[in-house]
C-alpha cells in the first residue's frame, strides 16, 4: 500500500502534469469541467499515457452562418444522404429527401434561422479515433456523448468509416430548447474529449485525452481536409512541424513533472507504484523529444541506473521464483 506522502506527491507533480487545477463552476452549460485528480485517478492516468494507448480527437471544425450553410455541411456529410443520419431522439434517415426534411424542421425549430445569417447558427464537431479501431464503437461512445453534452439541442449525426480514421460528424443547432446558444469554452472541449475517452475505454477500447506537449510531441493538428486527402492519396504537401524552440519551455517543464512522478513513485513503498515508475522511465527514454533533453541534464545517468537496477532485481525475483517452483516440464 502506498502511504499518504506518497499519494500526496502523486497528486500534486500528477495534476501539474495533466494541466488539473481547481474551476470554480461548470462550463457554458453548467457541467463540471475536468478539476483536480485524485492519486488514484493520477495512476491511472498516467498508465494508460505510458502505454500509448490511442489518443481521441474531438474538435469543432465550424459551422454554418445561415440555413443554407448547414443544409450544405448536412448533405457533404451524409453523401448527400447515402450514408444513415441519426438524430436527437435516434431516429435514424437516409436518402437525399432526409436533407431538406432536416432542414425544415432546424429552420422553424426555436428562433428561425434564415438562409444567410450573421451568426453561427450551428457548430460542426468531429469525434475521431486511429484506423483500426471498430468504427461502430466509435459510433457508439460518440452517441453517449453527444446525448449527454448536447442535451437539449437538436442534433444530427453521421459515420464515416470508409476513410483512414474512423469518425463521427455531429452539426448541432447552436439554439438549445430553452433559448441558451452553445457556447463552448476551453474546458469543455477537454472535457468532450475525456468523455469520449471515458466512452471507449467502457467499450474495451484503450485509449486517452492528453495534451500533445505531455505526450512530448509537438506538432501540428491536421484539419479535417488533410486527413480526408491523406487517406485518399491527395494531400500534395504537408504541414511543416511546430518550431522546437515554440514548445521546448513548456516540454522541459511537462519533462520536470515527469521526474518527479517517477521519482515519488519510484520511492513508493507498494510494488505496483514501483512497476509504473519503471513504466514512467522507459517512457521518458523512449520519447525522443524527452530522452534528448534528458540527456543534456546531469541526472540522465542517474536515471539509467536506476531503471537497470530495477531490471536486475526484478530478474533475480524471476530466477528466485523458478527455484521455488523447481524446473519448468
Amino acid at each position: 500500500m502506498a502511504n499518504a506522502e506518497t499519494d500526496r506527491l502523486v497528486e500534486e507533480w500528477g495534476n501539474r502534469l495533466l494541466g488539473r487545477r481547481r474551476h470554480p463552476g461548470g462550463g457554458w452549460d453548467g457541467l463540471p469541467v475536468p478539476g483536480r485528480l485524485s492519486p488514484s485517478a493520477v495512476r491511472r492516468e498516467v498508465r494508460t499515457i505510458v502505454r500509448r494507448a490511442p489518443q481521441v480527437m474531438v474538435k469543432v471544425s465550424g459551422g454554418g452562418r445561415g440555413m443554407g450553410a448547414i443544409k450544405a455541411h448536412m448533405a457533404y456529410i451524409s453523401k448527400r444522404g447515402a450514408l444513415e443520419i441519426e438524430d436527437q431522439e435516434g431516429n435514424r434517415f437516409k436518402g437525399p429527401e432526409t436533407i431538406d426534411q432536416l432542414a425544415r424542421e432546424w429552420r422553424h425549430a426555436g428562433t428561425h434561422i434564415p438562409e444567410k445569417s450573421d451568426r453561427r447558427e450551428a457548430l460542426n464537431v468531429v469525434l475521431s479515433m486511429p484506423r483500426g479501431t471498430e468504427a461502430m464503437v466509435v459510433r457508439a461512445a460518440a452517441r453517449e456523448v453527444v446525448r449527454r453534452e448536447f442535451k437539449g439541442h437538436r442534433f444530427a449525426m453521421v459515420l464515416h468509416e470508409h476513410q483512414e480514421n474512423p469518425h463521427v460528424h455531429v452539426v448541432v443547432r447552436a439554439e438549445r430548447d430553452d433559448g441558451r446558444r452553445l457556447n463552448p469554452r476551453k474546458a469543455d472541449l477537454y472535457r468532450w474529449r475525456e468523455r469520449f475517452a471515458t466512452a471507449l475505454r467502457a467499450y474495451g477500447i484503450e485509449a486517452c485525452a492528453t495534451r500533445q506537449i505531455v505526450r512530448g510531441e509537438a506538432r501540428r493538428a491536421d484539419q479535417l481536409w488533410q486527413r480526408v486527402a491523406r487517406s485518399e492519396g491527395r494531400l500534395r504537401r504537408e504541414r511543416p512541424a511546430v518550431s522546437s524552440g515554440d514548445v521546448a519551455p513548456v516540454r522541459s517543464q511537462a519533462l520536470e513533472h515527469w521526474r518527479r512522478l517517477e521519482h515519488a513513485l519510484s520511492k513508493s513503498p507498494d510494488p505496483e507504484d514501483r512497476e509504473l515508475a519503471r513504466g514512467v522511465r522507459s517512457f521518458m527514454l523512449e520519447t525522443p523529444a524527452f530522452a534528448r533533453e534528458i540527456r543534456r541534464t546531469p541526472g540522465y545517468q542517474q536515471l539509467l541506473n536506476r531503471q537497470q537496477r530495477e531490471l536486475e532485481l526484478g530478474h533475480r525475483d524471476e530466477d528466485r521464483g523458478r527455484e521455488i517452483r523447481g524446473p519448468e516440464r
